[in-house]
């Protein structure tokens, strides 16, 4: 009997271990959980000098980074985005979630729209976030309560042998030549997530 009780006992501290691991859900501007496979906009939290996250290009190049709408005439509210939690057992996307994001758009470039971490920018040491690259996987954290969100990424570090301090970032955004890029390692940004 006592091993039974010792048994559930574990058993009972696992699964509280697991939702206290899990987070506060993100919620969107309508208060409800991000959730996966649904598509969401991702929209400035605090500023009106861009609209949402979209396609842009760079130096003439194919539109295969991620930046924000200009704001003017026209649309400003970006591309849809969908979140893919990795593990495929989570549907709701949480503070503390691992997951990848892409564009519920094509391209007229590259087939994938994945979110990936790309070259550096040599004047400011920012990392790119690009499409068609290899899949980045990103987290989301809270500044304030409740809202705005920021974007976090963090390469994983699995292979042998070790990769030493794994360079982390949070999401931001450089300004080149009057385009808005979203890029790791400077001043975070915040965003809200509003569902398509």
């Amino acid at each position: 009997m006592l091993g039974l009780i010792r048994g559930l006992s574990f058993i009972c501290l696992l699964m509280a271990i697991s939702c206290l691991a899990q987070g506060p859900p993100v919620l969107d501007t309508d208060g409800n959980p991000v959730t996966r496979g649904v598509e969401y906009y991702v929209d400035p939290a605090v500023t009106d000098v861009a609209g949402g996250l979209t396609l842009v290009t760079r130096n003439g190049s194919c539109p295969s980074y991620v930046g924000q709408v200009p704001i003017g005439p026209g649309n400003v509210q970006g591309l849809p985005v969908i979140f893919t939690p990795r593990n495929s057992g989570e549907t709701v996307i949480t503070e503390n979630t691992q997951f990848t994001v892409a564009f519920s758009a094509a391209s007229i470039c590259v087939s994938d729209t994945t979110w990936g971490i790309g070259e550096e920018d040599p004047e400011t040491t920012r990392r790119l976030i690009v499409i068609g690259d290899e899949p980045a996987i990103f987290s989301i954290s809270r500044n304030q309560a409740p809202g705005p969100y920021t974007f976090g990424y963090c390469p994983e570090c699995n292979t042998p042998p070790p990769c030493g301090r794994p360079r982390c970032g949070i999401a931001g955004i450089l300004e080149q030549n009057g385009t808005r890029f979203l890029t790791i390692d400077g001043p975070a940004f915040p965003f809200s997530f509003r569902r398509a």
